[in-house]
Formats: structure tokens, C-alpha cells, sequence
């Protein structure tokens, strides 16, 4: 089975891939915890005129499809950026059991900056939820792309 910051590389790959296509370059994986690779993305809501086309999003869909079970119980997405309150909710549906992520977003972030809606006892499922891991490279990554775009 892989460390977990080899998960967190991975998807900043995918995140550099697809901010080379013009996407917000924010990367996920999703693993099962036998080390099973469920799925992979990176961003992709400018080039399909989605508004739910995030990374978190597209791999919830693509490990759905895979195990035939939109519940995606004990798995842990690793993602680059903390997942916005679209992203969080499904993740919460989907019954995921932990949340790795990179860079905290300030602006929109619903794992415990902005709001925590993964962990909120109001709801029927919580997430565990750990911050930070290649938070510098994430940072610097979003933050490239759009000094870049200005």
C-alpha cells in the first residue's frame, strides 16, 4: 500500500494536468483502505460547462460507477485543496470515512475554515478530517495559476 503522501502527489499531479488544461488545478484520489485505487481527477468544470465537474466530485461519480454503490464507506479522498460545501456534502452522502487535504481554502472551504459541514453532528454522517499534508506545494500551485490568468 502507498504512504499517504504518495496519494497527496498523486493528486497534485492531477491537479498540474489539469491546470495545464485551463482548469483551477485541484487534484483527488479516492482510496479504499486496502490501498485499492477507487479514482482519480483533477478539476474539470471550465472544459465541460459544469458547475459540479470539481476533482471531488468526479471522483465520487467515477468510484460509484466502479463498486456499482453510490456509498463509498471506508475510503479517504486525498485532495489539494480543502473541498468547497458542494464537494463536502457529497462526500458526507457518500459515506466517505476521511479527508486529506493540502491548501485551505479561506474563501470557500467546508472542512473547517470557512465552515465544517464534514464533521457537523447535525448531520447522520461525519468525516475525520487532517489538513496541510503538501499544503505548500498546493498553495503554490493555485496560487501560480492565477497570478498567471490575471
Amino acid at each position: 500500500m502507498k504512504v499517504e503522501t504518495e496519494y497527496m502527489k498523486q493528486a497534485l499531479a492531477l491537479a498540474r494536468a489539469a491546470g495545464k488544461q485551463g482548469e483551477v488545478p485541484v487534484g483527488a484520489v479516492l482510496v479504499a483502505n486496502d490501498g485499492v485505487l477507487l479514482a482519480e481527477s483533477g478539476n474539470m468544470s471550465i472544459s465541460t460547462n459544469d458547475p459540479t465537474g470539481h476533482a471531488e466530485i468526479r471522483v465520487l461519480r467515477a468510484a460509484g460507477r466502479k463498486l456499482g454503490n453510490y456509498r463509498l464507506p471506508d475510503s479517504t479522498l486525498y485532495v489539494t485543496l480543502e473541498p468547497c460545501s458542494m464537494c463536502a456534502g457529497a462526500l458526507v452522502h457518500a459515506r466517505i470515512a476521511r479527508i486529506i487535504f493540502g491548501a485551505v481554502d479561506s474563501r470557500a472551504g467546508a472542512c473547517g475554515s470557512v465552515f465544517d459541514l464534514v464533521r457537523s453532528a447535525r448531520l447522520n454522517h461525519q468525516i475525520e478530517v487532517a489538513q496541510g499534508m503538501l499544503a505548500e506545494e498546493s498553495e503554490k500551485l493555485l496560487k501560480d495559476f492565477f497570478i498567471e490568468r490575471r
